[in-house]
């Protein structure tokens, strides 16, 4: 074991590095960020507020900075890394890298419970969380649990077929919000629609505790399963002969990755792809340990986010694009690029669980 120390300790070494350098330029991006939209502010203005060096010409750039862009670049962060790490969470669960909250039906379950609040028009709250984050969170839960119980049922399914499966219900979710916006008035359909689409518009300071304090709460509690997920990526019989409790580990993915998703779907809406692209790309850069893997997907997914809503901002400026149309744009052929790549190199029916 000695001699192949220095190579763990230089594998580690350049792991934290890249950790760094990517908090770094997220770090950058969200202050260059933080001056996008229709009213653009300079760099100097953006150190000015946040050294608080006020002067009497920039109060109007400081009210939006901290009424509108902070919560809304907060938000994106939140959200990219909630759905980045539910990601990894889900890929690990189903042993599929192809698998993500928005593949599996977990953002289209997220979204169907939001629907349902929205229709319902419940204004109480319990502990703070909002009707629309508890039905988000409700909906995200019976999805993947009904995607993992056809699983469970059926011991020879391959990974492809759960990953059907959840294409499948993702379809009838999406189904089902499509019959509630058909079947009530204009204004809730309106409601719903923006939440189908994925939009960080109406992120604010009252929305934002829910997002930080759920999602951050489920990437947590992921990264601190991270050593069990790494013998669990191992299979049945390796993981069991290691002492791993299978059941309640996959208990434990299941509700942590749905709570951060329906965190972020309760917020932004359903912004798709992202729990796949940070995931892959994180696991080229930083190998498949899932204590690294797991911050590195999540600095990655709020990095997308973030680009992807500075993005909306611009693209049809003064107008705004849905930040889920941008980031399905990017994530489908990139999904596509995956599925090829893995029938190439493993048959299309999935001879193997992982």
């Amino acid at each position: 074991m000695r001699p192949t120390n220095p190579v763990l300790k230089a594998i580690r070494g350049k792991s934290e590095w890249l950790l760094l350098a990517s908090l770094l330029i997220l770090g950058i991006l969200s202050v260059v960020s933080l001056g996008i939209g229709p009213v653009t502010i300079s760099i100097g203005t953006i150190w000015d507020w946040l050294t608080q060096s006020s002067s009497e010409g920039q109060q109007m750039e400081f009210t939006i900075l901290t009424s509108l862009r902070l919560p809304r670049v907060l938000a994106a962060l939140w959200t990219g890394a909630a759905l980045a790490i539910a990601g990894v969470g889900f890929q690990c669960l189903f042993r599929n890298p192809l698998a993500d909250p928005y593949v599996i039906g977990a953002s289209s379950g997220a979204a169907l419970g939001v629907a349902i609040a929205v229709i319902i028009g419940w204004r109480w709250s319990m502990f703070g969380v909002s009707p629309t984050s508890m039905f988000s969170m409700l909906g995200s839960i019976f999805t993947v649990g009904l995607v993992f119980v056809i699983g469970s049922a059926n011991r020879g399914a391959s990974s492809l077929t759960l990953l059907l499966a959840g294409v499948a219900i993702s379809s009838l979710a999406n189904a089902l919000v499509s019959l509630l916006m058909f079947v009530h008035d204009g204004q809730k359909t309106m409601v719903i629609l923006n939440w189908l689409l994925g939009s960080l518009a109406a992120s604010n300071w009252q929305s934002l505790p829910t997002l930080v304090v759920l999602s951050t709460f489920g990437m947590v509690w992921l990264w601190m399963m991270a050593r069990q997920m790494d013998a669990y990526s191992l299979g049945d019989i390796a993981s069991q002969s290691l002492g791993l409790n299978l059941s309640r580990l996959r208990l434990s993915v299941v509700f942590a990755a749905s709570v951060a998703t329906a965190a972020a779907v309760s917020t932004a809406g359903v912004v798709g792809f992202v729990g796949l692209i940070a995931p892959q790309i994180a696991r080229l850069l930083i190998g498949t340990r899932h204590t690294l893997l797991i911050p590195m997907s999540g600095l990655l997914g709020a990095t997308i986010t973030l680009i992807a809503d500075a993005a909306a901002r611009t693209v049809v400026a003064p107008a705004e694009l849905p930040v889920g149309i941008l980031t399905a744009m990017l994530g489908g052929p990139f999904f596509l690029g995956l599925l090829m790549r893995r029938g190439r190199s493993h048959s299309l029916l999935g001879r193997r669980g992982g």
